[in-house]
């Protein structure tokens, strides 16, 4: 058996195809464990790291980080037998005994990914964090052709006999560019707002890129005033001062999955302005506690429970829609889905079975799921199987919105800033803790009876949460 093996992209689950490389964990020439975290990658659902599947030495690494890789395809290979000297001069045996990643259903014993039944209907074998190859056609990027090289003039010798001394040579000009411009985006930034176009700019730093420097030089050649006789330079408003970001990933997943819901389920937003001075009364309640003194606690948490609370009264707001089976889908557990903008796009993951939490379970599970959120790290199956949503907008300084439903889901919350603001309290005007909630729900399921006596409990909860807890509970 060889003793260098490739490591295909394993099949992640859950019908995903591709993933792109974010960054490479080891590098050429590391000695690596088995299991030890070799690649993050990027895929629809999340970011996730994919573990080694041999021990050994890193001899070739197929895709630079930013690649989009199709599962199946190497991405790495091993030299599990690092100590049995140096490697064989490559020839066609040898290339031809280089061992691939086993196909599903050979799973190696004792490693992750081993076999499982194959899904309904699909032929194939589905893993964790398998390593089972699919077929696909190897595309080559085209060839350029030579006949795009620029001709050469040939001068006559009578007309060179002819020609005057040449004249003197011109300033050197900036070679035109045959690719992308190498500059960080805060670079791009600076010449989009001094008009600059990044193409016309000689770059000084490492391998030709723009730097700052570059772009504020440039940026004063274009502001002076032009000399009597002089042109000045036309600004030009075409791709070379355009910037396109690859729809790919999480973004992809959020648009597809957004536009499938706006379109599929009636939606309907009702909103609510409550009185929430009481609740931030009970927060710094709960924060001077000792069982809660080690815990994040914010107006969110409140939220939560109210929602929770509400749903144990009106448990049809707890539900979906199933077209397959033309039925309503009541759901007797709350995997309540908190909506968190990440640096790949909004994902929801989803606290499981939160209804049955503890105020304390609840607030450890919120902080876990925010911390995971931010760190690029929920996996898939913490976004999966959500059956209600929070989206808090407030903190954006937002005061509400028309949030729309996640797929599967008939409710969500949408919560607003909470400002200081004149409102009538005991008949009298005072300056009280105020948000707006905006409840969007799916007008199938439910109805604007149900949709708004769901709206007013929880408003009712955050107006006198510790009245509503002994009274609710």
């Amino acid at each position: 058996m060889s003793r260098i093996k490739e490591f295909n992209l394993p099949d992640l689950g859950e019908g995903l195809t591709e993933g792109e490389i974010l960054a490479w964990l080891v590098k050429v020439g590391d000695t690596i464990e088995l299991n030890q975290p070799i690649v993050e990658v990027e895929t629809a659902k999340a970011a996730v790291e994919i573990p080694a599947k041999w021990a050994g030495v890193v001899t070739r690494i197929f895709h630079e980080a930013g690649t989009t890789v199709e599962v199946g395809h190497p991405i790495i290979s091993i030299d599990t037998d690092p100590g049995a000297g140096d490697l064989p001069e490559p020839s066609a045996e040898s290339l031809a005994a280089v061992t691939i990643a086993p196909s599903e259903g050979a799973i190696e014993p004792g490693m992750v990914g081993s076999p499982a039944p194959a899904a309904p209907g699909t032929g194939r074998t589905p893993v964790l964090v398998g390593y089972g190859v699919r077929e696909a056609s190897v595309k080559r990027r085209p060839r350029i052709s030579a006949s795009t090289a620029a001709p050469v003039s040939v001068v006559p010798p009578a007309a060179q006999a002819q020609a005057p001394a040449p004249a003197p040579a011109p300033a050197p000009v900036a070679p035109a560019r045959s690719g992308p411009v190498l500059a960080k985006p805060p670079v791009r930034k600076l010449a989009r707002d001094l008009g600059v176009d990044l193409a016309t700019v000689p770059g000084t730093g490492p391998l030709g890129s723009v730097t700052r420097d570059d772009v504020h030089k440039s940026a004063e050649g274009i502001s002076k005033p032009a000399a009597v006789g002089e042109a000045r330079p036309v600004a030009v408003f075409d791709a070379s001062r355009e910037q396109r970001i690859p729809v790919k990933g999480v973004r992809k997943l959020t648009a597809e999955n957004m536009v499938a819901s706006a379109f599929t389920a009636p939606h309907v937003t009702e909103f609510l302005t409550v009185d929430v001075t009481r609740s931030m009364k009970a927060l710094e309640k709960l924060k001077a506690r000792r069982d809660f003194a080690d815990l994040r606690v914010s107006p969110l948490l409140l939220v939560a429970k109210a929602v929770l609370l509400a749903v144990r009264r009106h448990p049809m707001v707890n539900s979906s829609w199933s077209a397959a089976t033309n039925e309503i889908v009541i759901k007797e557990y709350v995997n309540l889905g908190i909506a968190a903008a990440t640096e790949r796009g909004l994902i929801v993951p989803n606290v499981k079975d939160a209804g049955r939490l503890s105020l304390r379970e609840l607030a450890e599970a919120l902080n876990e799921l925010v911390r995971t959120a931010k760190s690029g790290k929920t996996p898939p199956a913490d976004m999966a199987h959500g059956t209600l949503s929070i989206t808090n907008v407030g903190v954006f300084g937002i005061d509400t919105g028309t949030p729309i439903l996640p797929p599967g889901e008939s409710a969500i919350l949408a919560f607003g800033a909470i400002r200081p603001t004149p409102w009538v309290h005991k008949g009298k005007i005072k300056v009280r803790q105020v948000t707006t909630l905006g409840l969007s729900f799916d007008h199938r399921i439910i109805d604007g009876e149900l949709g708004s006596k769901f709206l007013r409990d929880i408003g009712e909860f955050l107006t006198d949460p510790e009245a509503a807890l002994l009274a609710w509970n």
